[in-house]
C-alpha cells in the first residue's frame, strides 16, 4: 500500500536562507514553492505561508514551511530529538566535510557506525543534517532476518518495565 516517502516537512525561519543551504550547499534542487493563504480544509494562515520542496535523487523531497505569523520555537536540535539523514556515495563524505568546513558550517565527523559512515551539519533552522554512506559488506545491519532487531526491541521494552517496577 505505501509506495515510499513523498516528503517530510519542517518549519523554517527564512525560505531563502533555507534554499541556500539545501540547494546551493547540499545540491538538492528547489522543485516547487507556493504560497498558502487558506489551507485546502479552509483554515486561514494569516499573512500566508510559503511551502517549498527540495528533491532527492529518488524523487522524494524535503519540504519547508515559512510561517512568519505562526509562533514556533526554533532551537538547535539534539541528534536524538531530530535529525535528517540523507544517503550519499562513500566518496561524498570527505568532499562534503571539506566543503562544509570551507563554508564555515558547523560540521561533525566522520563517525564510523560500522554499517554507515556519517558526517553532520546544522542547517539554518537548527536541524541536524546527517550525510550517511553505506559501508560495503555491512548490508545485513538493516536486514531484520539477520540483525535481531525485534529481539533487541523486545528486550529493551522488558528492561524498561523491570526498571519501573523496581
Amino acid at each position: 500500500m505505501i509506495k515510499g516517502l513523498h516528503h517530510n516537512a519542517y518549519r523554517c525561519r527564512d525560505s531563502e536562507e533555507t534554499r541556500k543551504f539545501y540547494e546551493d550547499f547540499l545540491g538538492l534542487p528547489l522543485v516547487n514553492a507556493f504560497k498558502i493563504e487558506t489551507t485546502m480544509t479552509g483554515r486561514g494562515t494569516g499573512a500566508g505561508v510559503l511551502h517549498s520542496f527540495y528533491r532527492l535523487d529518488d524523487g522524494s523531497c524535503l519540504a519547508f514551511f515559512e510561517a512568519p505569523d505562526m509562533p514556533f520555537e526554533f532551537k538547535e536540535q539534539h541528534d536524538f530529538d531530530l535529525h535528517i539523514a540523507l544517503e550519499v556515495e562513500p566518496a561524498a563524505i570527505d568532499k562534503m566535510l571539506a566543503k562544509g568546513r570551507a563554508a564555515g558550517h558547523e560540521v561533525r565527523g566522520p563517525s564510523d557506525h560500522k554499517f554507515i559512515r556519517s558526517i553532520y551539519f546544522r542547517d539554518p533552522n537548527g536541524y541536524v543534517i546527517e550525510l550517511a554512506a553505506k559501508v560495503p559488506g555491512k548490508e545485513s545491519a538493516m536486514d531484520p532476518s539477520k540483525n535481531r532487531s525485534r529481539e533487541i526491541l523486545n528486550d529493551w521494552q522488558a528492561s524498561k518495565g523491570s526498571k519501573k517496577a523496581a
